[in-house]
């Protein structure tokens, strides 16, 4: 085959949420997309069964699978080392799932598998924020909280590519427990669901008027437009969120000693609210030599974009493989 026509790869997405699958050209040019819900699939066989449909879809009406590489793909709790998604605390398949197995002997074609927070930092790396750094961290902040390292201009995946949990990291002993099953992880607290946690405790320790007291289901982001209208109670939610997280990551700098710390995700919009306690926390935790000299700063880049991007970065690293050669 020419391997000339093979200029594209496809670059997948999966987060608690949804999926996302794009083609993207050697330029990393989105040429074409497609997303689906994640969570309707309950059963992993038919999640790749959907998945694999709608990457043949893809390929067909743009071109072609004979003009597509390979397929990269990025998942909570992956590792590139295995191409399994192990033991997912928020994805609904439990266990050990050989996701790069499943897809490319459904696809016939190359298939490379990472974990999100790694993808997510190799798409700053080649095209966002982290461009022209090599020693700095991604700290992606949702659902999960995860972190790659990137250690003169090389990504660090542990033994088995696991490296970087920075959310299953123990915080406080005995503390909340976690998804992953353990007590007092960092992302029981500065979590999607640890923020609505401190929120509740909050309002349950006082009878302070709060306009979230008005909201069924709270949420991060239900409570930054709180703290948009000046709602004292969410203000401190957030506060306090950013000075645990200042802690850690000043806790994480002190090893590593990075140029800069850049912050991915959902809960990293929640601006001024949370990034004035996260710094002011963080210089006065980190190691005093690293004080003021380690910048903190907020992705520039559409999330979805930027994982899909990183995906497909991971797929043009992968050996080429097909059925049809």
């Amino acid at each position: 085959m020419n391997e000339e026509l093979k200029s594209k790869v496809i670059g997948v997405d999966i987060s608690i949420e949804r999926t996302t699958l794009a083609i993207v050209d050697i330029r990393g040019n989105i040429l074409a997309e497609d997303y689906f819900v994640t969570s309707d699939y309950q059963n992993i066989n038919e999640y790749v069964s959907e998945l694999s449909d709608r990457l043949y879809m893809l390929m067909e009406n743009n071109g072609g699978y004979e003009k597509i590489r390979s397929i990269g793909i990025s998942a909570p709790s992956a590792s590139s080392i295995t191409g399994c998604i192990s033991n997912a605390a928020n994805l609904p398949w439990k266990g050990e799932i050989p996701l790069a197995a499943l897809v490319r002997d459904r696809m016939g074609m190359a298939v490379a598998v990472g974990n999100d927070a790694h993808v997510s930092a190799l798409g700053e790396y080649t095209y966002g924020s982290a461009h022209g750094l090599k020693d700095f961290m991604i700290v992606s902040l949702g659902v999960g909280v995860g972190s790659c390292i990137f250690s003169q201009g090389r990504e660090h995946i542990g033994t088995e590519g696991y490296a970087g949990e920075f959310g299953h990291c123990c915080f406080i002993d005995g503390g909340r427990e976690c998804g992953c099953g353990n007590r007092g992880c960092l992302e029981a607290y500065v979590g999607a669901n640890g923020i609505v946690r401190t929120a509740k405790d909050l309002m349950l320790q006082s009878d302070e008027p709060s306009l979230m007291r008005d909201i069924a289901e709270l949420s991060p982001r239900s409570i930054f437009e709180c703290c948009e209208k000046g709602d004292a109670m969410a203000i401190e939610t957030y506060r306090q969120t950013g000075h645990m997280l200042g802690i850690g990551l000043a806790n994480y700098a002190s090893l590593i000693n990075p140029q800069a710390i850049i912050l991915t995700g959902g809960i990293s919009r929640a601006g001024k609210y949370l990034l004035e306690p996260t710094r002011e926390s963080f210089e006065e935790h980190v190691f005093p030599n690293m004080r003021n000299k380690v910048r903190i700063v907020v992705s520039r880049m559409d999330n979805r974009e930027r994982d899909v991007l990183g995906a497909s970065a991971l797929a043009w690293e992968v050996p080429e493989y097909s059925l049809f050669k």
